[in-house]
């Protein structure tokens, strides 16, 4: 994991700067049946969009601009997202959506390979687009035009509120106005060309999700959203106590919309945009979400919009604005800003998830929490599972916590203590990390010198 600052964070994101000479429409196909490009090998992924555009006469740029969206055009090898959304298009089967099931009828693909053929993902997803287009009444003439889809891109993303659906289409539409150059699965290069775009956003323009949206009260910052009543529990049994850290495994707008949904059976108090690190609440604090099993009646839940396996979500913008709702959370309740209380789904015990993964910078994370923009020590990555962190540096201390996996912590300093046997090593070094107020033993900080370079004895 890159413990680097924020000017070297690696991220596959939006490009305002893509050559202006690639804004050039003339004598291009309308961006409905954009023609595929020249190089592009027969079963690529632009193949795919371009094939999939003309079939159904949708805007080429708006069919990568919501997969780009829901997904970064990553199928993540046919496995769901938390509402049970599959493929770079994200098709939908749950109680209350079936998006999958429709592409299929529309299509007369399969359902399995609806899941899992990003080509038949694509078409999947341009069929229920314009499915959506003439139940809105779009004709040709409105089909060619960008900012008319505004609507059916609202319908395809997000069924809950219609204030989930403006930040769902709003969404695409930012993505049509920096433009994209990312990477699909499998390495292919795909791109949008940034231009203005002026949505038509008819029922959804009185809808409020900036400056005239709703407040939070909890935390004023933060947009007002609710999850379905059904979602969680009424009040709380416990004292506020912990922060559970979650990856939505899912887009942002997508996952305020599963809370809604009455088949979810769960919910976060908040949830955490990757773009630019808005922030929508679901959950009062003072009610208790249906986010991490045993930690429910203790713990505040703050997702984060991305993937697990998928590091680009995990933006600068996304750290900054989690940490200073983190800051409120540990300052109105007085929670220890310490990794003891601050910690990921995959810390809760009786839990089987794995958020927020080993991408999440917890070194660089927990430093703005604190407010020290670095913190007291030196980043290092770790290796190994459900790693003892010991009151004092001996295996006869008490354990204070434990690394699940393998992670970034922060190094204060290091001693000699108890030594340490494990899989063919031997080391007596042990290294204090000051976010978990315990010492864990140098064989699990992933560098080859058993006595930490730069790091000064305690």
């Amino acid at each position: 994991m890159s413990s680097s600052l924020p000017a070297g964070r690696a991220r596959t994101a939006l490009c305002a700067a893509v050559a202006a000479a690639a804004l050039a429409l003339t004598g291009q196909p309308s961006p409905a049946v954009a023609a595929p490009a020249p190089d592009a090998p027969d079963g690529s992924v632009n193949q795919a969009f371009a094939r999939a555009a003309a079939a159904y006469d949708v805007p080429r740029d708006l069919l990568v601009a919501v997969g780009y969206g829901e997904t970064r055009l990553d199928g993540h090898d046919g496995l769901p997202s938390q509402d049970n959304g599959y493929g770079m298009m994200h098709l939908v089967s749950n109680p209350e959506r079936h998006t999958l099931e429709q592409a299929a009828r529309l299509t007369g693909e399969s359902v399995a390979d609806l899941r899992r053929d990003s080509d038949a993902n694509i078409r999947g997803g341009a069929a229920v687009l314009r499915a959506l287009a003439d139940e809105a009444g779009l004709d040709a003439a409105d089909r060619d035009r960008l900012g008319a889809w505004y609507p059916v891109a609202a319908r395809y993303g997000a069924s809950g509120s219609d204030a989930a659906a403006r930040l769902y289409a709003d969404a695409v539409y930012d993505v049509l106005g920096d433009g994209v150059r990312t990477r699909a699965d499998g390495g292919e290069q795909v791109t949008v060309a940034p231009r203005e775009v002026r949505p038509q956003r008819g029922e959804y323009a009185g809808t409020g999700t900036g400056a005239g949206a709703s407040a939070s009260a909890d935390y004023p910052p933060a947009l007002w959203n609710p999850a379905y009543s059904g979602n969680y529990t009424a009040g709380r049994n416990s004292a506020i106590t912990t922060v559970v850290v979650h990856v939505t495994q899912g887009s942002y707008a997508g996952s305020i919309s599963w809370f809604q949904n009455p088949s979810a059976q769960v919910s976060a108090h908040y949830v955490v945009r990757s773009s630019d690190g808005q922030i929508t609440q679901s959950v009062r604090e003072g009610d208790t979400a249906w986010h991490a099993r045993s930690a429910n009646p203790y713990s505040v839940g703050v997702e984060h919009e991305g993937y697990v396996s998928d590091p680009a979500w995990f933006t600068d913008a996304m750290y900054r604005s989690s940490a200073a709702l983190t800051r409120h959370l540990t300052d109105r309740y007085g929670i220890p800003r310490d990794r003891a209380h601050i910690v990921g789904h995959s810390e809760v015990p009786g839990n089987d998830h794995t958020d927020p993964g080993p991408h999440w910078d917890w070194a660089y994370y927990m430093s703005l929490v604190r407010g020290d923009d670095g913190g007291t020590g030196t980043p290092f990555p770790t290796w190994g599972t459900d790693v003892s962190v010991r009151q004092q540096p001996s295996t006869d201390s008490a354990r204070v916590a434990s690394l699940p996996g393998p992670t970034s912590v922060r190094v204060a300093c290091q001693v000699h203590g108890g030594l340490v046997e494990y899989d063919d090593y031997s080391n007596d070094a042990w290294s204090y990390l000051p976010d978990y107020g315990g010492y864990v033993s140098n064989i699990f900080i992933d560098v080859d010198d058993a006595w930490l370079p730069g790091v000064p004895t305690c």
